[in-house]
């Protein structure tokens, strides 16, 4: 049985996993399961899957994970530094979906171990890229890519002839805001900007999906995941999220990745790895769709673009800066503090003002990550003023 451990059980990501885990438990040994708040459904999880270890984040909530795992064999703990020790606990396959940067120091813990680690946590190589890579070199660890759009490349690229690529192309939805106006996004309301098209996704992606700073982020973590320089990377808008991202070699052929909209089929290819396990994921009907679409994306309208590749090739801490300014203003957007545009318009003024910076070591990584968190939030306060 391959032993495995769920870094962010209770998020949308960590969900399916687990649902992929309970459809085939002779396959599988659960050793951690980790969450963030969600006590109840921590306990829940690990008494369906008979975890070894449940980890809540919020330490003041392990109390009540221990009554609600009462008599089971399972053994609680919580705090962070509770959850970095879990994460590296040897297993098999590690699930790394703990979102934002604080996702960082687990997945590396996972990383260290050798296994395989699916990441589903963009900052993992999007700010710490080059830590991040170092590591996974030392240790001979195996990444395995969980963005639908990266996983679709990884299988593209199945042949592994990694010298015969001419470009590499990320697919993107376009949001909910794709037709729309300027002057229609910068009134957009948070309702309008949480109803993806095609995609059920948390509250903090669904909003990068609308901004497309999610396709940006995807740009950065390409470049690091494939060794690809910024200009053979290339995005197309593709409203009905079927063709979930495509290589393109030097004969001219286009390898694409197809499936319905659903990560359990991108989680399952990880989980499974180097084989394959079955999904009750819904089956495409490409007759039934009888049109796919596909349109050049407009960076004047979708800024983050722009700025993802900005930040690419200024190298450095550049890309932890965005991630960072870019959490704090979805934040914002989130609470009702700013609008819509404001958010890619808080970004770059942070990127601007802090500059290129080196990001070497992991505590340079997060001493940036935070001053862009800082700025992000003086910047937010000073247009509410």
């Amino acid at each position: 049985m391959k032993t495995v451990s769920v870094l962010g059980s209770t998020g949308s990501i960590g969900c399916s996993t687990v649902d992929l885990l309970l459809q085939a438990p002779e396959r599988f040994r659960v050793v951690t399961l980790v969450g963030g708040r969600n006590v109840t459904l921590l306990a829940e999880q690990a008494r369906a899957l008979g975890a070894e270890y449940a980890v809540i984040a919020d330490e003041t909530l392990v109390g009540e994970l221990e009554t609600l795992l009462s008599g089971t064999s399972t053994q609680v703990s919580g705090g962070r530094e509770a959850v970095i020790r879990a994460a590296g606990v040897p297993v098999d396959w590690t699930m790394a979906a703990i979102t934002g940067a604080i996702g960082l120091e687990p997945a590396l813990a996972a990383v260290r171990n050798g296994g395989c680690v699916a990441l589903a946590n963009k900052e993992a190589l999007v700010c710490a890229g080059d830590v991040m890579l170092r590591a996974v070199h030392q240790a001979g660890a195996t990444l395995l890519p969980v963005d639908s759009e990266h996983n679709a490349i990884f299988q593209s690229m199945a042949d592994r002839q990694v010298d015969q690529v001419e470009k590499i192309v990320l697919t993107a939805s376009g949001g909910p805001f794709r037709r729309a106006s300027i002057e229609e996004m910068e009134k957009a309301p948070l309702e309008a900007a949480l109803k993806h098209p095609t995609w059920s996704m948390g509250a903090k992606i669904t909003i990068d999906s609308a901004t497309m700073f999610n396709k940006g982020l995807e740009l950065i973590e390409a470049a690091r995941l494939f060794d690809m320089t910024e200009d053979r990377i290339g995005v197309i808008v593709h409203p009905q999220s079927v063709v979930h991202s495509m290589v393109q070699y030097t004969d001219g052929s286009i390898i694409a990745q197809l499936g319905s909209a659903d990560m359990r089929i991108p989680i399952a290819h990880t989980l499974a790895w180097p084989k394959r396990m079955a999904t009750n994921s819904p089956r495409l009907d490409l007759a039934a769709m009888s049109r796919l679409d596909f349109e050049e994306p407009d960076e004047v309208r979708f800024p983050a673009l722009r700025l993802a590749r900005e930040s690419l090739r200024a190298g450095g801490a550049a890309s932890a800066i965005l991630s960072g300014a870019n959490e704090i203003a979805v934040e914002a957007f989130l609470n009702r503090k700013i609008g819509f545009r404001d958010i890619a318009r808080v970004v770059e003024d942070v990127m601007q003002s802090l500059g290129n910076q080196s990001a070497d070591t992991l505590e340079q990584v997060l001493h940036w990550d935070e001053e862009a968190r800082r700025l992000a939030r003086a910047r937010i306060t000073a247009r509410a003023a």
